[in-house]
């Protein structure tokens, strides 16, 4: 079964997720990037609202939402059991 992408803002705290697309200005897109938040990289909300902040290689990166930048996800399954996401998230 395909996985749909959601919006990131609809991410709880605690859940996990795999970046699917990111989609705005071109200078937007390169500087999250340069911060590590590409498409295939795993995130965890660590605190949802605005701005948000994400959990991603044992680094927290706050994000404020913005109307011109849309990040897609597809939800990870239940995988606090998995030490291999565990080990790229911390």
């Amino acid at each position: 079964m395909q996985k749909r992408p959601i919006p990131l803002e609809k991410l709880t705290v605690g859940q996990r997720a795999q970046i699917c697309s990111i989609d705005g200005l071109p200078d937007h897109v390169h500087r999250l990037e340069e911060f590590g938040l590409r498409g295939g990289v795993c995130i965890e909300m660590f605190r949802p609202g605005n701005p948000c902040i994400l959990r991603i290689a044992g680094n927290k990166i706050g994000l404020r939402a913005d109307a011109l930048l849309r990040i897609s996800v597809v939800l990870l399954a239940a995988i606090s059991e998995s030490p291999a996401l565990d080990a790229v998230l911390a």
